[in-house]
């Protein structure tokens, strides 16, 4: 059912994957895909947790790479986002009610769909908001996860006007008085950035490749995050920066911090892991926030780092350089 997937030139639909659609306990249809491995040894699976406003295409290099290291590839799009089923009528608005919604699903998806189906052991590879998520799900994860990669992940916002605890009390304030589902100070309701000084990607060719892909697919797109949005996700930082509530993960865990990054707070990732048994940090100087979307000098540390956590995969040699010289 590869059919339910987007490609263009630059970002082809990869050979062999399968689609489909998986319907929670609310009613919320969510569509995932699967990538076999490409190499005769199997190593498992590994499962890409997404960042917010991503979808299963923008990873389409990402599971080339990981099927070509013996892994099979599983991610899906998060409800409210990429090929997934809005929460609104108004598509375009960033919206989630709680996060512990992303966790529900994550449990229900995992336990229904990738166990029967994917061969272990089990890994996760997050970004961003979708390693917050993994963080927050940790007990529903522990039985079945044996490592985990979180790249950017979201413990805090980069860069504001305002701290993070003032951000929350007032997005708590404005959902009380049922502005919850308003943009964050009035939108963006659809943004396209320039590439020049943009704070996701210092590589031109991805990032082109990744707006062309939600040009070309609307219904891939998604606007900015909306206040209760924005509140769901500092309260589930807040629970995890709390050293009384959460000082331990169960799964060894590898946290790779982008040094130049503009989204989320890289010393709230420092202090995290400072104090969280368990878990350790590779910091990639001069990254940006998607490392997996970086170029290719950044991007080649974060799969170096990936293998080396993970046991048994290794890059078949030149498989990153061809590729990127393709994209």
């Amino acid at each position: 059912m590869s059919e339910l997937l987007f490609g263009t030139a630059a970002n082809p639909v990869p050979h062999g994957i399968t689609a489909g659609t998986f319907e929670t306990r609310d009613h919320i249809r969510l569509r995932y895909a699967c990538l076999p491995a490409r190499t005769q040894a199997k190593h498992g699976t590994v499962i890409i947790l997404q960042g917010r406003n991503e979808s299963i295409e923008k990873y389409f290099e990402t599971m080339e790479d990981l099927a070509a290291r013996g892994l099979t590839v599983f991610t899906f799009d998060w409800r409210g986002q990429g090929g997934s089923q809005r929460l609104l009528d108004d598509r375009l608005r960033g919206y989630v009610r709680h996060f512990d919604d992303y966790g529900a699903d994550l449990d229900q998806i995992l336990t229904q769909i990738i166990l029967p189906d994917c061969p272990a052991p089990f890994y996760v590879l997050a970004h961003s908001a979708g390693g917050l998520i993994a963080l927050n799900s940790i007990s529903v994860l522990a039985a079945h996860i044996t490592r985990m990669v979180l790249c950017a992940p979201l413990m805090g916002l980069a860069q504001q006007k305002i701290s993070d605890s003032t951000m929350r009390r007032l997005t708590t304030f404005l959902c009380w008085i049922g502005l919850g589902r308003a943009y964050v100070a009035g939108g963006p309701k659809l943004m396209e950035r320039p590439f020049a000084d943009n704070p996701l990607s210092s590589d031109e060719k991805r990032f082109t490749r990744n707006a062309e892909l939600q040009r070309n697919n609307p219904t891939l797109a998604l606007g900015g995050p909306t206040v209760r949005w924005t509140k769901s996700a500092l309260q589930a930082a807040r629970r995890l920066n709390q050293p009384d509530q959460f000082s331990e993960t169960p799964i060894p865990t590898l946290i790779i911090a982008a040094g130049a990054d503009k989204v989320v707070s890289t010393a709230a990732i420092e202090r995290f892991v400072a104090r969280t048994r368990n878990v350790s940090l590779v910091v990639i100087d001069g990254a940006r926030h998607e490392l997996l979307q970086e170029a290719d000098f950044y991007r080649a540390q974060a799969l170096a780092a990936f293998d080396a956590f993970i046991p048994g995969t290794a890059a078949p040699k030149g498989t990153e350089s061809t590729k990127a010289d393709s994209v």
